[in-house]
């Protein structure tokens, strides 16, 4: 299976940037191939711009789109499965990453609807996967009902939503600076994640 993992983190040495490690170890551990889209690293436009926000409203699913969405697009195409490791920022993933989902769905791509206004999508993803790394304890956000918004917000309208079969969410709670108590047990887990995608 080879798997395109979205990376969302401003700092080159981090967390997040070890749960990337463990889960990619994992992965490779089962044979499986993996290409990482460091959406910081290559310093992915996130805004939309006037001339892209004017294509998507066009509805013209045959309007060309910017290269460097093309060339996400096409990742995707390659993948088999998805893959998002992220830190939880605000109830949900960095700026760098939504911009990344306004972008790269466009019009004709991730939704368009023929003439009897049926819905399709041309995205062919067997399943995806969130890794998501939190201050908070999980016990804590389930409590007050975040990891829940979490999971329909991202799962049921950004992946599930556009076609994708199957899609599920970690939140590697615990995570408070200088506060090592869940590290290794989350970094433990990120690597299963991998071996059993």
């Amino acid at each position: 299976m080879h798997v395109y993992i979205l990376y969302a983190h401003p700092a080159k040495e981090s967390f997040c940037r070890s749960v990337l490690e463990a889960f990619t170890r994992g992965l490779s551990d089962v044979g499986h191939t993996y290409e990482i889209g460091d959406l910081y690293a290559m310093n992915f436009e996130s805004e939309m711009d006037f001339d892209q926000y004017l294509r998507e409203i066009g509805l013209d699913p045959d309007a060309p789109v910017p290269d460097d969405v093309k060339t996400e697009q096409e990742k995707i195409g390659r993948a088999d499965a998805l893959a998002f490791v992220y830190p939880v920022w605000w109830s949900d993933c960095p700026a760098k990453l939504k911009g990344w989902f306004d972008r790269v769905y466009t019009y004709g791509y991730a939704y368009f609807y023929d003439e009897n206004e049926e819905r399709y999508t041309k995205i062919d993803i067997k399943k995806a996967l969130v890794i998501c790394s939190a201050g908070h304890t999980i016990e804590h956000l389930e409590e007050i009902g975040i990891a829940g918004s979490m999971r329909r917000i991202m799962l049921d309208d950004r992946l599930l939503g556009v076609g994708i079969k199957e899609a599920r969410m970690e939140i590697l709670g615990g995570m408070m600076p200088q506060d090592d108590t869940y590290r290794d047990e989350n970094l433990q887990r990120a690597y299963e994640l991998g071996k059993t995608f």
